[in-house]
């Protein structure tokens, strides 16, 4: 099977179009939301949970695993990798490459946790593509906004206000295209667009492009098993099973509501290993 995990409900917003990609594959979901939102977590626990979970989907016998999280990706695919050498390991990470290629006032707005944007895998990639492309990130932490998604707040007024408030002031400076740094945000594209019909154009008299990345990692995720010959090949459509830390319930009125399925959830317990805290020590960032 592929493994898939997120501190939440986020991952999901992957996973539907994994299942879209790879309709034959069997998915097994975690959702650590226990311990949700990461994004709001230290980068050495953020290290030590993922590890955590990564072990779990391996001792599933999963073929590969999708880190459906920006913050663990940033914080923890590394370890994750290390620990696990023979695993197909995919993660995520904001899309400023694409939405620098859409620019045309040069200016990205990038929506994302606290932790990602302070991460040094992510400082890097935006150096990276600045200095390649020219391009100027407004960087806006949305703190408190992926505890409102996985409450199921989508459409509550205080939501919609944090979703304004987190967006309007990159529309002020002139962002023509929106990156969602969280694989929650998709789910409250609406908010977002919405704001952004509420500002009118900018500068650049164009529409305002919202980047998620979702498809293209499904994409990756296509090639790489296809290339390592590991694709499925079964006529049947694949099964989806979940498991949580948190509440069972409700991921499972999680996966009806936003993406019309019927799954049903366990819980489960995830145990650090002995040496996952040093592990965390050795990668994290120096504060």
């Amino acid at each position: 099977m592929i493994g898939i995990f997120d501190s939440g409900v986020g991952g999901l917003s992957v996973l539907r179009h994994i299942r879209t990609a790879l309709p034959a594959e069997n998915l097994l979901y975690l959702a650590d939301a226990g311990f949700a939102p990461y994004g709001e977590r230290s980068e050495a626990e953020i290290i030590v949970r993922s590890l955590a979970a990564a072990s779990f989907l391996a001792s599933a016998s999963a073929k590969a695993m999708v880190v459906a999280c920006n913050t663990a990706t940033a914080a923890a695919i590394d370890a994750i990798r290390e620990r696990h050498p023979g695993l197909i390991v995919i993660g995520v990470e904001p899309g400023l490459k694409p939405a620098a290629e859409l620019s045309v006032s040069r200016t990205v707005g990038v929506l994302a946790t606290a932790a990602t944007l302070a991460s040094a895998r992510f400082n890097q990639l935006q150096a990276q593509v600045s200095a390649a492309t020219g391009v100027r990130f407004l960087l806006q932490p949305c703190p408190g906004l992926a505890s409102q998604i996985e409450k199921g707040a989508l459409r509550a007024p205080a939501t919609a206000q944090l979703v304004a408030a987190f967006v309007r002031p990159l529309l002020d400076q002139n962002a023509d295209t929106l990156v969602l740094g969280c694989t929650h945000y998709p789910f409250v594209r609406q908010l977002i667009e919405a704001v952004v019909a509420s500002h009118g154009p900018t500068n650049a008299q164009l529409p305002v492009q919202i980047v998620d990345t979702g498809n293209a990692v499904a994409r990756q995720l296509v090639a790489v098993l296809r290339d390592s010959d590991h694709l499925s090949t079964a006529p049947a459509t694949g099964s989806v099973t979940a498991y949580s830390t948190g509440s069972c319930s409700t991921l499972q009125q999680a996966f009806e509501r936003l993406l019309g399925l019927s799954v049903q959830v366990a819980g489960v317990v995830l145990a650090a290993s002995p040496t996952a805290l040093g592990d965390a020590v050795h990668n994290a960032a120096p504060v």
